[in-house]
């Protein structure tokens, strides 16, 4: 939130760090599934990085690529699936009743709400839902078993005419009409179905005309009861007009012609279909049904049914293919059959379809593992002064140059590189990691000690084992990425220099490296891209030498030691120490979320600065809070105090020459991890004593590591504190004595001639020191 505040311009569009101004990528780093060279690709989003999908079964989906909805098709609109979808599962009476009564946009509106995954638009696709769902029940109401389709009837028609047996046609009214009484009482049953299923396999076994929706009405029709199948007004009039078309004579001619065929009802159905096809066109929507007409004849009992089955809905305001002027013309067989499969078929491939997808972007996230790759603050993190008015303005003048700022200042020859380095323990990933967080780039992190000295080449097919191949993997995953991509090399002191030598091709303005994706070789050109490049190490070895950086890389990039004092700094430097400590201590960690001006209050009133008075500080403290954070305050200083002279001792005794040196090397650190360790063990009731003893027990243990340094090292410590006994400076000049000679022997060389010359050179040494002492006797 402060940094909403202080930082965040634009409404979070853009960043305000130091002088510069830097655009914000507000959208979230994930995996996603995007149309890419007519195929899809796995593609990060906010990256250039696209992967083609290998996937032979995912290619089966195909026809689900376009599709954005589960609810829309080119065929069926969101509003019609919405509309067909309520009307098939809701309560007819129920439906009737709220369109008679007003409140059926209420009962559509609801749905839709539910329908969470469909997308639908509130205020457009609920509106036309309700349009088209009015209009669908008034056509419903009247239509009776004209609702199923033309060819499903003609199917079924055909069959009970010429392929049922007698005895089958007796049991299937007997069943069909006791399970239609059973629905009235109890409702639906699984026997029904079941009836549906058998007769619509029995129409498909007759082989003659086929239809999913055949045995379903064959059943309704024999439920009714009404010993007869309904006919539309429209097969009618299509067999009306058709004849009258013909004439008498011809008419004749085209009955002797089906009385010829006799038996043979394929013949027939495709002889009368052709002539019917001819006059009215292959498309007619009532040709299956004036077919079966024609060949039933009076055979099959039927009763006429004048109902509309088609209607106009005007003022719809989605758009779809379907939807012309904002008018969408209904015909109710047609489009209950036409939304029924797209619900029945096609919406359940869908979801399977989405799941394989889902399926297919886990696996690449896996293989790429991106959720390392996302930056996360972390919780203690605090933004102080030092960072505010010294390393973000840093940062941002290098980042300027690599990622460009927005405005007016904007550069366009983009190019370097940052290179932070300090002792381990003061911040330098942490403060990358936030970065990258703040400008929502993706945080790539390549671990130097897992990469070893051993790796020379990008390539990790080159790498010595597989850790060192998977870090590799991830210089090449965030090549390929490209864009909004920030790129840290941590601990490169354990790197090969020969690898490090690859990066220089983006320190000036061609930022081209080469790389390897995919086992085949790629030249990345970064240029205009958001894409930066950091490195961070300790500049100083477990041996006390100095790492050497590639004098190319070193002299191109921006190089900035976190652990040292800044000219003019140091009051903030010191600070910082404080101020990264309060989420440490629990009486100290309130203030870390209070004004910042607060902690330098109290820090003066800790250090006795009698000008400072409780009516100065913005959050009002209550006395005994107020008591217990000064006197945690006195005591951390303390403490920062020391620490702050390890630090220094530390980085002195790291930067000289082996050959300069005068005592062992010294090899204590004094970072902000030290300090927050300490810090949380501070209490306000310790007195000095026992805060000592906190001091000497981290140390303590911080040298059990160093083995037979670690004697020299305390005493150092011991030393720098002020705190040495008389026995331990007497102690301490042995060990210093001690070190010279062994040093002045040849150090810890084995070799007997390197030891003989540093004895000569010893001897030599103590005859020229008595001979100059005799030179100064009187």
């Amino acid at each position: 939130l402060r940094d909403r505040v202080d930082l965040f311009r634009d409404g979070g569009e853009t960043i305000q760090l130091g002088r510069h101004r830097f655009a914000v990528n507000t959208q979230a780093i994930e995996l996603a599934l995007v149309p890419h060279d007519g195929a899809l690709a796995v593609a990060v989003t906010g990256t250039d990085f696209r992967a083609p999908v290998d996937d032979p079964a995912f290619e089966s989906t195909r026809r689900f690529w376009d599709q954005p909805l589960v609810s829309e098709s080119p065929e069926v609109s969101r509003a019609e699936f919405l509309a067909t979808s309520i009307l098939a599962t809701a309560d007819l009476d129920a439906l009737h009743a709220a369109a008679a009564g007003g409140t059926l946009a209420d009962l559509v509106r609801r749905a839709a709400e539910e329908r969470i995954d469909e997308g639908y638009e509130r205020g457009i696709h609920d509106a036309d839902a309700t349009a088209i769902l009015d209009a669908l029940l008034r056509l419903h109401a009247a239509a009776g078993l004209l609702r199923y389709p033309p060819a499903a009837r003609a199917a079924a028609q055909l069959f009970w005419a010429f392929g049922a047996a007698g005895d089958h046609k007796a049991s299937w009214q007997r069943r069909a009409a006791s399970l239609a009484r059973a629905r009235a009482v109890f409702g639906g049953s699984p026997a029904i179905d079941e009836l549906e299923a058998e007769l619509g396999a029995a129409i498909t076994a007759y082989g003659l005309v086929d239809h999913p929706l055949a045995g379903e009405y064959l059943f309704e029709e024999l439920a009714a009861g009404t010993g007869g199948f309904v006919t539309s007004a429209g097969a009618r009039h299509l067999v009306a007009g058709f004849r009258k078309r013909l004439g008498r004579p011809k008419a004749r001619e085209f009955d002797e012609d089906l009385r010829a065929l006799g038996t043979d009802l394929a013949a027939r159905h495709q002889l009368a279909e052709a002539w019917l096809a001819a006059y009215a066109g292959a498309d007619a929507d009532d040709l299956a049904e004036a077919v079966a007409l024609e060949l039933c004849g009076a055979e099959l009992p039927r009763h006429d049914s004048a109902a509309a089955l088609s209607a106009t809905v005007d003022g719809l305001l989605g758009t779809h293919p379907r939807i012309a002027g904002r008018r969408l013309t209904l015909r109710l067989d047609e489009a209950l059959a036409r939304t029924r499969e797209f619900r029945d078929h096609r919406v359940p491939a869908y979801r399977d379809y989405q799941r394989q997808r889902a399926a297919v972007a886990a696996r690449a996230a896996q293989r790429l593992r991106l959720d390392e790759h996302k930056p996360r603050v972390m919780a203690g993190f605090v933004r102080n002064r030092l960072l505010d008015e010294v390393y973000l303005p840093l940062i941002a003048d290098n980042l300027a140059r690599q990622v460009g700022a927005t405005g007016d200042g904007k550069r366009v020859d983009q190019s370097g590189l940052l290179l932070l380095i300090s002792p381990p323990g003061y911040g330098k990933t942490t403060l990358m990691e936030y970065v990258a967080s703040r400008l929502g780039l993706v945080f790539v992190k390549v671990n130097g000690p897992a990469l070893g000295t051993g790796v020379t080449s990008v390539d990790p097919a080159s790498a010595p084992n597989a850790t060192a191949r998977q870090e590799v993997e991830k210089i090449s995953f965030a090549l390929e990425m490209g864009s909004n991509v920030l790129l840290y090399l941590d601990d490169i002191q354990h790197t090969s220099p020969e690898l490090l030598q690859k990066f220089i091709s983006l320190c000036d303005a061609q930022r081209r490296m080469e790389g390897v994706w995919d086992s085949r070789t790629r030249t990345y050109d970064l240029r205009g891209k958001r894409f930066a490049v950091c490195m961070a190490g300790n500049p100083y070895t477990e041996s006390g030498k100095r790492f050497r950086v590639p004098d190319m890389l070193a002299n191109r990039a921006d190089v900035w030691n976190l652990g040292d004092v800044l000219s003019g700094r140091e009051e903030l430097f010191a600070l910082s120490y404080v101020e990264n400590a309060l989420t440490a201590n629990p009486v100290l960690a309130p203030l870390s979320t209070r004004e910042r001006g607060d902690i330098e209050l109290l820090v003066r009133m800790a250090r006795g600065d009698t000008g400072v008075l409780p009516d100065q500080l913005a959050h009002p403290y209550p006395p005994v809070e107020l008591n217990q954070i000064r006197s945690v305050l006195v005591k951390l200083l303390r403490v920062r105090d020391v620490v702050l002279a390890v630090n220094r001792a530390y980085i002195a005794s790291a930067g000289q020459d082996d050959a300069a040196r005068t005592e062992p090397p010294f090899l204590l650190q004094g970072s902000y991890r030290n300090m927050n360790k300490l810090a949380e063990r501070i209490l306000p009731v310790m007195n000095d004593e026992e805060l000592e003893a906190v001091l000497d027990d981290h140390y303590v243990g911080e040298a059990q590591t160093l083995a037979a340094a670690a004697e020299a090292n305390l005493l150092k410590l011991a030393a720098l504190r002020g705190r040495l006994t008389p026995d331990q400076a007497s102690r301490w000049a042995e060990v210093k004595a001690a070190y010279l000679r062994q040093k002045a022997l040849g150090g810890a060389s084995d070799d007997p001639m390197t030891r003989a010359v540093g004895a000569v050179g010893l001897v030599a040494d103590r005859i020229a020191a008595i001979e100059a002492a005799l030179r100064d006797r009187p």
